[in-house]
């Protein structure tokens, strides 16, 4: 599976192999697993270097890159922790600037699986245990840490204020029901308030709380003021017309949404008095950021050779809303795999007045749609295959659907995030 990740090296892969044992979440979320695993390993979040925690459900991860960039562009080392992993499960692990190497991480993971023993913790509890396990050897100035899955009870929020620069929330939508929205108590009925509720769970007392602001539906916003004043939290909203700071600086991430993530990481680094990050450093790391399959577009490869071929990861309806402007007024081919548990419209509604072709393919490794779920679609049983049956007609390629299939995407072409 690729959740798991696969390694050449056979005492890594042995590791991912124990990982692979284990569930990728429980039924229900909650926090006592990872807080009695923390301890076990001698409460390694609470000996960091100063935190950025970023919840949301789409922008995290590109927020967390906009950070990372910035701060390495001052001069600072970082350690970073996201999710998923595209192509290795070392993309996970970033310490000081540099991915975990496999023989840092074979007996790494191999302690905190030890340590496990009878707790019975999910694939990310291990995970965010062994990221904080190698934060705290390792020297650094700053981490950046991706919330996995809402915040409230998501495993990285075993961290605690005094660890802790900022918090920031990025674009909220409807994702993860089944975890985010089941029966509880004391939490809002909107759904989308819900949803707020549940990313707003990272807020600690103290702690700068950085939010969209006007972005969000005022379902969201009420729900986020709640949970700042609450906790004590000092909340910071996104102005409007806060992307125009980025005139001027070519952003290598495609798309409006892109402003917005930059825009509210500039906003979390200068809501904190830990880092003075100068104008120089904000304009030159986000003129140098990277992050693989968000509106990336491929290089001449093995798999897409000389044509023009974009990579997205999205799979929901808030993908969808930064898709459709971006190919407006274009044609495009779209090679979609999706996992059956995602709304197959939630891409190709956005899209529909752009494509000139979908083909459907699997999601290696995963459940994924068939064409029967995308209307005029045909079927290819790869990638490789779904290229190379499109007409020679010049239009763009967008492959699209998730990020399982954009990692195997990039295996394929040697564009392996490093």
């Amino acid at each position: 599976m690729l959740d798991f990740g696969r390694s050449d090296d056979p005492h890594v892969q042995a590791q991912l192999d124990r990982l692979s044992g284990l569930s990728i979440q429980r039924g229900r979320l909650e926090l006592d697993a990872i807080r009695e695993l923390m301890a076990r390993l001698g409460n390694p979040h609470r000996k960091l270097p100063p935190v950025f925690h970023v919840s949301g459900t789409n922008g995290k991860g590109s927020t967390c890159a906009f950070l990372r960039a910035m701060l390495e562009a001052q001069g600072l080392r970082v350690h970073v922790t996201i999710s998923p992993h595209l192509v290795r499960y070392n993309e996970r692990i970033r310490l000081a600037g540099e991915l975990i190497s496999d023989e840092a991480l074979a007996p790494l993971l191999a302690e905190v699986l030890d340590a496990s023993e009878g707790l019975s913790p999910s694939f990310f509890e291990v995970t965010i245990a062994a990221s904080f396990l190698a934060f705290s050897r390792v020297p650094a100035d700053a981490c950046v840490v991706e919330v996995g899955l809402g915040g409230r009870l998501d495993a990285t929020n075993v961290l605690e204020p005094d660890a802790i620069a900022a918090c920031g929330i990025a674009a909220l939508g409807i994702d993860h029901e089944k975890f985010l929205l089941a029966p509880d108590d004391g939490v809002p009925d909107d759904p989308m308030a819900r949803i707020a509720f549940e990313k707003a769970g990272i807020a600690k007392h103290g702690v700068p709380l950085v939010t969209m602001g006007k972005r969000y539906p005022q379902q969201c916003r009420a729900a986020i003021a709640q949970i700042s004043r609450s906790v004590g939290a000092p909340m910071v909203e996104l102005p409007m017309d806060a992307e125009e700071e980025l005139s001027g600086i070519a952003l290598p991430l495609q798309g409006q949404h892109q402003k917005q993530n930059a825009a509210l990481a500039i906003a979390m680094l200068r809501s904190q008095s830990t880092f003075a990050i100068g104008k120089d450093a904000i304009r030159h790391g986000i003129a140098s950021v990277r992050w693989p399959a968000r509106m990336q577009r491929l290089s001449v490869g093995p798999l897409v050779g000389t044509k023009q071929v974009w990579l997205d990861g999205g799979h929901n309806p808030n993908a969808g809303a930064m898709l459709g402007p971006f190919f407006a007024g274009q044609r495009i081919h779209l090679i979609i795999g999706m996992l059956d548990a995602k709304d197959p419209a939630a891409l190709t509604k956005p899209l529909s007045g752009s494509l000139a072709s979908i083909t459907a393919v699997p999601v290696p490794g995963h459940d994924a749609h068939g064409p029967e779920a995308f209307v005029g679609a045909k079927a290819e049983p790869d990638v490789p295959s779904a290229i190379a049956t499109l007409p020679q007609d010049g239009l763009p390629v967008l492959i699209a659907g998730s990020l399982y299939l954009a990692g195997e995407v990039l295996r394929l072409n040697d564009e392996i995030p490093d």
